[in-house]
């Protein structure tokens, strides 16, 4: 164990990634040296939980996320009411984003990590799943990494969602599309970026994929189901089952993750906060372009 992991106590809960912290009491008063452990830790184990953080709220959340990044808004999304930043995640509206996905990919600097904090728990049900999108990567078969390190693919928000949400009516799919899609985003990615902190090589997929680069749909549909089905590998991913006052923080540059929805008419409510990531770099030194709004900057707020 390193210095800062003897000061947090951090215990490994999936054998690939995720770590639960223990003897933290998350806020933005934390010592410099505990942020700085916070952080260690979080390149390391790609996911942190933190049990029994109640006193959090959302000012104190956003406070918080304060101290490990720069806090961002969804392009999109309205945040909460009264707050800065903060996206909630309500059940009863919508919000059941139970696929495979990186946050906000469809813009070129996406999030570079995001918190995540359990307000109203199902008692059953509800869990989330993170994947290691490093592991998945250097587990590749060596045909497949060498095609990986020179993939492309275009990412955008625009998509069916009644395919996607089988659980929303055609109704409820089109409101939530006219919210989520207001800003149409287009962003050509590589598939596999450098991590800009570990030197990490990770695959950039998930839901927000349309193509790849210079392949078919029909193609890019086969290829893409094999490459995910990588990342997706059990083997590859760790589990939390949440109770009110859990928060996680995730590394967003090296891991995607499934809220599971299967806690039928329960009532679940997230808050998360997102932070500024940077725009990948791929193993070429080239990094990821807009191709819409065209009139968008090269960078932009995730």
């Amino acid at each position: 164990m390193t210095q800062h992991e003897i000061i947090l106590d951090i215990r490994p809960v999936g054998g690939r990634l995720g770590a639960e912290v223990s003897g933290v009491r998350l806020s933005d008063g934390l010592s410099d040296g505990v942020i700085a452990a916070l952080n260690t830790a979080l390149l390391r184990h790609k996911v942190l939980f933190f049990r029994d953080q109640s006193h959090l709220d959302d000012a104190s959340q956003e406070a918080f996320a304060q101290r490990l990044g720069a806090p961002v808004a969804h392009p999109t999304v309205p945040v909460r009411e009264g707050s800065g930043y903060l996206l909630e995640l309500d059940s009863s509206r919508g919000g059941r984003a139970n696929s495979w996905h990186t946050d906000v990919t469809f813009v070129p600097d996406y999030p570079k990590a995001s918190i995540l904090r359990a307000v109203v728990s199902p008692e059953s049900g509800g869990d989330t799943v993170w994947a290691n999108t490093a592991a998945a990567y250097e587990r590749l078969p060596a045909p497949l990494k060498l095609l990986a390190d020179h993939l492309w693919a275009l990412h955008t928000n625009d998509y069916d969602y009644a395919a996607r949400r089988p659980d929303l009516t055609r109704e409820s799919a089109e409101q939530f599309k006219a919210v989520f899609a207001s800003t149409v985003y287009e962003t050509e990615h590589p598939v596999v970026r450098v991590h800009p902190e570990t030197g990490e090589r990770t695959l950039v997929l998930g839901h927000f994929i349309k193509s790849f680069v210079g392949l078919s749909s029909i193609d890019s549909r086969k290829l893409f189901e094999v490459l995910q089905g990588h990342v997706e590998a059990l083997e590859n991913t760790v589990r939390w089952r949440w109770r009110p006052g859990d928060v996680a923080i995730w590394d967003n540059r090296a891991t995607q993750h499934y809220a599971v929805n299967d806690y039928g008419d329960q009532h679940r409510v997230m808050r998360r906060v997102t932070l500024a990531g940077d725009v990948p770099v791929a193993v070429d030194g080239r990094t990821s372009r807009v191709v819409k709004p065209v009139s968008a900057p090269q960078v932009v707020a995730a």
